[in-house]
């Protein structure tokens, strides 16, 4: 298959690869490996000096190259939003700027639920908070 050169450059040097933990980082993930496609998203978010902010984000993924060059890009897209429960952007404009072909939409929706589990997460009562290390 051949792929546009926005998706080859975020599949092949994916910025914000990785997690975050501690009191101001939430996470959400979507999918499974079993599947062919898993996303998990870890945003950090600003509460203080006046509208939350989501000021730091990183993904892991298991997927085609699609799948991988979309959470890249919502990753970059998201930092510095508000933490609400949407993509930066509609699915399907990820999908045309990637040009990821319409059977290919499935699998961008994990990468949009994983996305919005982590901002549910974020913005709930609890706010379940990522613990395993500090960032």
């Amino acid at each position: 298959m051949n792929y546009n050169e926005l998706t080859r450059r975020h599949f092949e040097h994916p910025l914000r690869l990785g997690t975050l933990a501690g009191a101001d980082c939430y996470r959400g993930a979507a999918g499974s490996r079993s599947g062919g496609t898993w996303v998990q998203f870890d945003v950090r978010v600003a509460r203080t000096g006046g509208a939350p902010r989501v000021l730091e984000v990183r993904f892991l993924a298991f997927g085609c190259p699609h799948v991988i060059a979309a959470a890249a890009l919502v990753a970059e897209e998201g930092e510095g939003g508000a933490p609400e429960p949407r993509l930066p952007q509609s699915i399907h404009s990820l999908r045309e700027r990637l040009d990821a072909p319409v059977e290919k939409l499935g699998r961008l929706f994990v990468v949009e639920d994983a996305w919005i589990a982590a901002l549910r997460c974020a913005a709930g009562p609890a706010h379940t908070h990522i613990t395993q290390s500090s960032c």
